[in-house]
């Protein structure tokens, strides 16, 4: 198992190792221990074979992701996070000046914007929507898709016929929500639950369509993580 698959079983099962970047360090450790204490293992923080084998019953195999470019880069820039305040965070700053978006500041929601930014600089060829902003404007990105692992989906927020909404990326799903991974989830890149009945719908990159695989992962109760290729 490979320090970004470590990472995302860790992430998967509630033990938070920062962000999942394939480096190995104190906070990818420290989850590893916890990990250790929870499942009745020596805490050494030290991925043996009986961790790696516990890990890999409770979690599954992760699926591999690495052709959905898009949804990698998603996955690089977990933990990024707003500047509280005044200031904002440079990085998502420049994602918009990347994009020519006129764009004031961090306190502007920036969940379209991290979508965009996830697709236009891996996928440069794929048309983006209009005022990609708009969370709502994602509806019209791409091609219609079914939920599946880097699918882009697009919920309404406050009521289904207002204005207001929220997009991110399916990491996995549980009976009753969606896990996704986005931008400004408690003013940061992270993976929140949103409920099913909130789904406007999901969204498959025009330029990547060979790569729709229909592939889904489920978090049981117990926070075991699955996948069921359809």
């Amino acid at each position: 198992m490979n320090v970004r698959s470590l990472q995302r079983a860790l992430k998967a099962l509630g033990f938070d190792p920062g962000g999942i970047d394939g480096v190995w360090g104190r906070r990818t450790s420290g989850a590893v221990k916890l990990f250790q204490e929870a499942a009745g293992l020596a805490a050494t923080g030290i991925v043996d074979a009986a961790t790696e084998a516990e890990l890999e019953r409770q979690a599954g195999a992760a699926p591999d992701t690495s052709a959905l470019v898009w949804f990698e880069e998603a996955r690089r820039l977990m933990g990024v996070r707003e500047v509280a305040g005044a200031g904002s965070n440079r990085e998502i700053l420049d994602w918009a000046k990347n994009l020519d978006i006129a764009y004031a500041g961090d306190d502007v929601p920036w969940c379209g914007l991290f979508t965009a930014h996830c697709v236009a600089s891996t996928l440069p060829g794929e048309p983006l929507p209009n005022n990609p902003l708009g969370a709502r404007q994602w509806s019209k990105f791409g091609e219609k898709t079914t939920p599946q692992i880097g699918a882009v989906l697009v919920f309404w927020r406050e009521k289904r016929d207002g204005y207001k909404g929220h997009v991110g990326f399916y990491e996995a799903e549980d009976d009753e929500a969606y896990h996704v991974l986005g931008g400004n989830q408690s003013n940061s890149v992270s993976i929140a639950r949103v409920a099913k009945t909130r789904l406007l719908g999901a969204r498959w990159p025009v330029s990547a369509a060979a790569l729709a695989t229909g592939v889904t992962a489920r978090v049981d109760a117990g926070g075991g993580l699955s996948r069921d290729e359809q």
